[in-house]
């Protein structure tokens, strides 16, 4: 089964509000949270925060499916978030057991992160939210042209084909506000000329206009604000966010049994970490000790994915990844605390 899988804007609003409010600490039932914003959102209602100690809220009526992944890893449903889907709208989140896509017993287990009201993102945090998204292409295309060089179009299809199918719409509105040149018709061409023919000499030149148009869309970022360790930072986390929501969903028995699942991953680590090298020197200078807790949990997630083709048994389990995100996230915050503090001397 080809799942969707991205981070909705829901979600990611609600993490930050979260953080802002309860000082950045990541909870049980949230063990990988981003690095807080400095920006406020704006919540259209109050159910989509519960206060101060409130857990992550996924809208269940809006939520794309790597969102609705976590309910799925967490109650080990197959199918779960698919089944969610399907059984929209919801009035409540108690409409999952009146609907019975899920019992009562498995409702109590995730009733605190279900919400069903959305949340408006603003400043800093609408352009994190941006910025992930975009950033989620950048991973998309990076292991799509992993495996387009290793002569596996068929592989590569879905990972093309999910930037222009899913993402894309999240993120266009943002596109047009930042008078974004559209580049929709650019991964549309993309993606039919693997389907069609993927050995076409065209496919190589078309790939390299898709990323650079995804290039294009960060740039409209002011520079500044994209060499910001702390900004970069709350990016870095939610690429790792999704990350784990999406090695946890493809990893069975110590197996990679859904391979797209794991491609996801190792794309959205693999430019989560190039993002942390561009900013790491920074870092290094204005804390060595999370400096070195973040590069060296880098370095050990990296590892996690051999190669874009999985193998035949995981290198690690999700709980040892979801510890590496967690060791990197919690470090994150440090920085950026002790980067306002200083600010404020």
């Amino acid at each position: 089964m080809i799942k969707v899988r991205y981070i909705f804007l829901t979600a990611a609003a609600a993490l930050i509000v979260t953080l802002s409010s309860c000082s950045g600490t990541p909870t049980a039932e949230n063990p990988s949270a981003p690095v807080a914003s400095p920006q406020a959102t704006e919540a259209v209602s109050n159910n989509s925060h519960s206060g101060h100690g409130g857990k992550e809220k996924i809208n269940i009526n809006t939520a794309i499916l790597s969102e609705l992944d976590k309910f799925e890893a967490k109650l080990g449903v197959p199918a779960l978030s698919n089944k969610i889907q399907a059984n929209r709208p919801y009035g409540s989140p108690e409409d999952l057991v009146t609907k019975k896509v899920i019992t009562q017993e498995q409702f109590g287990q995730i009733k605190d992160q279900v919400g069903v009201q959305e949340v408006v993102l603003t400043g800093e945090a609408k352009d994190v939210d941006y910025m992930s998204k975009l950033g989620l292409m950048k991973g998309h295309l990076l292991v799509a042209k992993e495996l387009l060089d290793q002569n596996q179009p068929k592989q590569a299809e879905p990972h093309i084909g999910h930037p222009v199918e899913e993402i894309y719409v999240d993120v266009e509105d943002q596109l047009n506000e930042r008078k974004v040149k559209e580049f929709k018709t650019t991964l549309v061409s993309l993606q039919d000329l693997v389907k069609s023919s993927p050995k076409d000499s065209k496919v190589k030149t078309n790939f390299a206009s898709s990323v650079q148009a995804v290039d294009s869309a960060i740039a409209a970022l002011p520079a500044d604000q994209r060499s910001k360790p702390g900004f970069v930072l709350q990016v870095i986390n939610e690429l790792l966010d999704s990350a784990n929501s999406e090695y946890g969903a493809a990893i069975a028995d110590g197996k990679v049994t859904a391979p797209i699942e794991y491609q996801d991953s190792r794309g959205f680590v693999v430019y989560a970490n190039d993002l942390y090298k561009g900013i790491s020197s920074q870092i290094a200078q204005a804390d060595p000790e999370a400096h070195k807790a973040i590069d060296t949990s880098f370095a050990e997630l990296i590892k996690v994915w051999p190669a874009a083709i999985p193998p035949a048994k995981a290198v690690k389990t999700p709980n040892d990844v979801t510890k590496l995100v967690k060791t990197i996230e919690e470090n994150s915050q440090k920085v950026v605390d002790k980067s306002s503090t200083q600010a404020q001397l």
